[in-house]
Parts: structure tokens; sequence; C-alpha cells
């Protein structure tokens, strides 16, 4: 549902679309539809939020003043796992923070993401 004046979609510069397409399906379970060679976008559904990758040899870092995406896992290691086995590379280590645990990782094309839990 839109909601006025509320964030709508999100967009992730990608390196490697298809590779993208992959581990994110993969880790996640997330489908996509293309438009077109350099764009694909994923849904609310399978994401929580609805938004896309566009073809772009930049990616998306802290290091870089990105803003940073956070997943939740209700289970850190488990997830941390999935993400070695599809590729991901982990850049920070579990660690803990107030309310909790999280640690980095970047997908295929080099953006980085953190995941954190409660648990």
């Amino acid at each position: 549902m839109n909601q006025h004046e509320k964030i709508n979609y999100l967009e992730f510069p990608c390196k490697d679309i298809e590779a993208s397409k992959r581990f994110f399906t993969a880790v996640f379970g997330w489908s996509f539809t293309d438009y077109g060679p350099e764009y694909a976008a994923f849904t609310k559904q399978d994401a929580g939020m609805d938004g896309g990758f566009y073809q772009s040899d930049l990616s998306a870092t802290t290091e870089n003043g990105s803003a940073l995406a956070v997943f939740y896992s209700e289970n850190l290691a488990q997830t941390q796992r999935k993400i070695e086995k599809e590729g991901g590379k982990i850049i920070k280590a579990i660690f803990a923070f107030p309310g909790g645990h999280r640690f980095h990782f970047s997908d295929p094309s080099d953006n980085e993401y953190a995941m954190w839990s409660d648990q």
C-alpha cells in the first residue's frame, strides 16, 4: 500500500544483475521482474519493501557514505551461513550493540547490507 510521504521504493547499484538476482533468490527467496537488461525489480511481498537493481559499475557501501539497508533475522548464524554459501562476503563479523547483535555483508555486486537480530 502506498502511503503519503513514506519511503516507498529502494534502488541499488548492481555490477552484475544476474548474479545479484541469483544471490537474493537463493538466500532470501526473492523473485524479480526484469525491465530490460539493465534493471530488475523485487517486490514488497519478497523483500518487505519494493525496490530494484540498476546496472552500474558503482556499489553502495557505508565507507562511501551510502545509506545502509538492514535486514532482520531470527537466527543470525543460520542466515550468515546462507549468505556465505551463496557467495556473499562478511564485511563485519557478528557484534553486539544496544538491542541485539548484527553483522554486515556484501552481495555479488559489492553492495553493503547489515543483518540484525534481537534473539
